[in-house]
């Protein structure tokens, strides 16, 4: 396999400082948000996993590196995740691995994706919650009608997906 570039977002612990920014931006092209809390970079690699660890060692030393992700999702909708965990969580995690049978990177993969499910369960039981007691004051059509109206609103109110 050829190396190919890589898109990768870098989430930080803290915003730089422009001074912080100017002296990454020397060791490779990066691309800030305005709140400088985040970076874009692209990194040249056989695949995601070596181009974000690659990345990682590049700028480590240089940036509050809190997560490294790929940017586009792969072919089953899934991002990359590149984190560096503390000794006591690594020690943990390769611990609780090897007790399932696992790799730490599966044993991971599949702990964070049961929290994902949990969490769109618990959402998707708040909001027919929240359903259920607006339905208790009004019609389905009127809730509907409001449902469609703020949906289609040139300001959506709320969180979005």
């Amino acid at each position: 396999m050829s190396a190919r570039h890589h898109a990768l977002e870098i989430a930080l612990t803290r915003p730089l400082t422009h001074a912080e920014l100017a002296r990454a931006a020397r060791l490779g092209p990066l691309a800030a948000d305005a709140a400088r809390h985040r970076l874009m970079a692209v990194q040249r690699a056989d695949g995601p996993a070596q181009a974000a660890r690659r990345l990682r060692r590049r700028l480590d030393a240089h940036l509050p590196i809190d997560v490294i992700t790929t940017h586009y999702p792969n072919a089953h909708g899934q991002v990359l995740l590149n984190v560096t965990l503390p000794p006591a969580a690594h020690t943990a995690l390769h611990r609780n691995a090897r007790s399932h049978g696992r790799t730490p990177g599966h044993h991971l993969e599949l702990a964070l994706q049961q929290n994902l499910a949990d969490h769109a369960g618990r959402e998707d039981h708040r909001v027919q919650t929240a359903v259920r007691h607006l339905l208790d004051g009004t019609t389905p059509a009127r809730l509907l009608t409001a449902v469609a109206h703020a949906l289609t609103s040139p300001t959506p109110q709320g969180p979005t997906e």
